[in-house]
Order: C-alpha cells, then structure tokens, then sequence
C-alpha cells in the first residue's frame, strides 16, 4: 500500500546537494574547481572527525534529445552506527546553467540492536534557489524474537504556518506462523474530517514457501464501507516459481462489482530464462477483461505482450532490446501488433557509467514497417570510489 516518492532522474529516496560544474568539449560532465575542492575539504573532515568512515560521491547527468537535462549528485556518508544519503536534483536552465530544483536527505541510525530509525527528509528549491521542507518520513522498525518485526512509518508536512502536521501512518506488523508462512497485518490511517488521522485502509498479506523454491503470496486490501465496516477492495494472488535457471511469475487481481461480488479482472505472467552465456530472456504477457476499443465480455483477452532480451557484447556493453505489442488502434480484433521498439546500452568502468536509451514507435500514418524515434535518453555517471577511513588509537606514551 505504501506508494514510493516519485522517481525523478532515477533517484529513489537519497538526496546531496553539490553546486554542478559545466559540461567540457566532448560532452562529459566535469566537476569545478569549488566542487572537486569542496570534495577534498568534505574528505579531510571525514578523516578528522571519525574514527570508522566509508564515503562515496556520484554525479548523473540525464538528458532526453538534447533537452530537460538533469544532474543528479549524490552521496553516501557510512560511521559506525548510522548512514547518511544525500542527493540533489538540479535542471538546466534558460541560460544553460544547472539550477538547484530539489534535495532529499536521508539518514538511517542502528538505535539498539534491535531498532532502526530511517528519516527522510525531502526539500524543493525556489527560484532563488532557497531550500523549502515540503515532506518528512520517519520510519523505526523493531525485530522481534521468532522472526516477527513491527515498521511504524509516519509521513508529514508543513502546513501554511511550516508546522509539520502527520498526514499519513502506515503501522505493519509480520510473524511467522509456521515454518514456512510469514503474515503481514498492515494498517493505513489518513486525515479525517476532523484533522486526525483515522483508518483509511487494511492490508493482509500471507506468505508460503512450498517445494523448489515455489512461493504463494495473497495480498488482500480492506477499504472501509462509510458504516463502520470493512470490505474487500481487491484481492492479488502470486505465485513464483524457480526451476534451475528459470523463473515464472502469476498475478491475478481480483475486484468486486457493484454486487460486491469478487471477479478476475487482470492476469499478469511473467517468465524469466538465463541463457549458457549469460544472455537473459524475458517475456510478460498481460491479460485483462478491459480491452481498449472494445466493449468487454467479462473474460480475460490478452492485451499486451512485452519481450526483452539482454546480453553482453564483446567490449563488455551490456544491451538490452525490448519490444512491445499491443493491439492496433481502432482494430482491437486484429490482434496484437509490435507498437513500441526500446534498445538501452550501457557502459561501464571504474569511474562511472554512460548509458542510452531509445525509444521507438509505429509510425501514426498507419504504416505497419517502419518506426520512428519517439525519445533518445542519455545518461552520465561519474563516481568516487568507496573510501575506508579508519583512525588508530593514540599511543600511549
């Protein structure tokens, strides 16, 4: 139920604030000479003031056609019982110059051996580049004996006075019951109509691990009826299952009508296979009742089919070529027609990576043998190595 912050340049939750340095002849991104100094200087503290310090900073530049560039610096600060990442979003703008747009900081203490308390603070830029608190998750999870854990996640934010005001909880708690079966209770509370958070809605999660690695997950979500009652508002069953270097996944959604009564609406399969030289096959094909541009029956049609196949090549850039089929716009009864062609390459070595993603599309005139490029992604990335700092007691004298 908890839905993750949106993904801007490939972040997740971490954040750093580093002032971007300016692009070089060849098109690589290259740190100025206040940000490679301001890293030194950021190093010597380390040094001084810890005694067990790991730290690593990264630069990722993105841009689509040429356009919407952004710069993503991020940095991973690690001592003896707490973590810290930062990370910094900042855009091009008109002038060409990377401006600050948004920072999320986040830091993860050990409290006991135990608990572990995450904060997550994230922070957007005005347009003069002033730092404004717009979202603040906490979360501390407790393992139990016998395998069972309690997670308290609370999201607030500042109301027109910049008071944080919480305005959602998510409380799950996890026990084995058996030695294969692990349960999940989650509960969601969100604002009510007096301000305080109240139950917005429940999750139920069973977890079976059966023979060869099989495993059965059924997530059911509980949405309260207005009465003070609770009903089913979807149900998901999954099933996983390994066979040597194969992998299959089932999802089926399950959805009440207006009876109340619970129906199949979509089936998701996925299949996964690894190849003699490492080359990677995947396939996922989606089953729905809803079938665009057309009036359902109430049985599942397969919808789309999407296929990928990702390899090395000899100079060790791994590819990846994926194609999607759809069925054909205004002809749902034509089946399904190859309509999205994407290729990603990637580069790596020690001091970074570089990567390009195209996307491609059934030309709209109605031709069925050509594509045109619809977006042309690329990314930068330029990293410092991890680095030990480790600082030997003062001998004695």
């Amino acid at each position: 139920m908890d839905v993750p912050p949106k993904s801007i340049s490939g972040r997740d939750e971490h954040g750093r604030s580093v002032r971007a340095g300016r692009l070089g002849g060849n098109g690589h991104y290259r740190l100025s000479r206040a940000a490679r100094l301001s890293q030194f200087m950021l190093l010597a503290i380390g040094v001084y003031f810890c005694s067990n310090l790991a730290l690593w900073a990264q630069a990722t530049e993105s841009q689509s056609d040429g356009i919407n560039s952004t710069l993503t610096v991020e940095s991973h600060t690690q001592s003896d019982n707490s973590i810290s990442d930062k990370q910094s979003v900042q855009h091009r703008g008109s002038e060409g110059h990377f401006e600050p747009y948004q920072d999320i900081e986040k830091e993860t203490v050990q409290v006991d051996a135990t608990t572990v308390r995450t904060t997550t603070r994230t922070f957007d830029r005005d347009a003069d580049g002033a730092r404004t608190l717009v979202e603040v998750i906490e979360e501390e999870k407790r393992t139990l004996p016998g395998g069972e854990s309690n997670v308290v996640r609370t999201t607030s934010d500042p109301d027109v006075n910049g008071n944080l005001q919480p305005v959602r909880r998510q409380i799950e708690e996890t026990k084995q019951t058996s030695a294969n079966v692990e349960e999940t209770k989650t509960t969601v509370t969100l604002p009510g109509a007096d301000g305080g958070l109240v139950p917005g809605a429940k999750v139920q999660e069973r977890r079976e691990r059966g023979a060869n690695d099989t495993v059965e997950t059924q997530k059911t979500t509980l949405l309260p009826d207005g009465n003070g009652n609770w009903q089913v508002g979807e149900i998901r069953d999954t099933t996983t299952k390994h066979e040597g270097n194969n992998r299959s996944t089932e999802e089926r959604v399950s959805l009440p009508d207006s009876e109340g009564k619970l129906g199949e609406v979509s089936r998701t399969v996925t299949n996964e296979s690894e190849g003699a030289t490492g080359e990677i096959r995947d396939a996922v094909e989606t089953y729905s009742v809803a079938v665009p541009g057309a009036v359902g029956d109430g049985s599942l049609h397969l919808v789309e089919r999407a296929t990928s196949v990702q390899r090395t090549s000899s100079s060790g850039q791994q590819i990846t070529s994926q194609q999607v089929e759809q069925a054909a716009p205004g002809d749902p009864g034509s089946g399904l027609q190859v309509m999205i062609l994407t290729t990603d390459t990637m580069r790596t070595d020690p001091s970074g990576a570089q990567s390009t993603r195209t996307v491609r599309a059934r030309n709209a005139n109605g031709s069925y043998d050509s594509y045109g490029v619809v977006t042309v992604d690329t990314t930068k990335s330029d990293k410092i190595p991890a680095i030990q700092v480790q600082i030997a007691p003062d001998k004695p004298k």
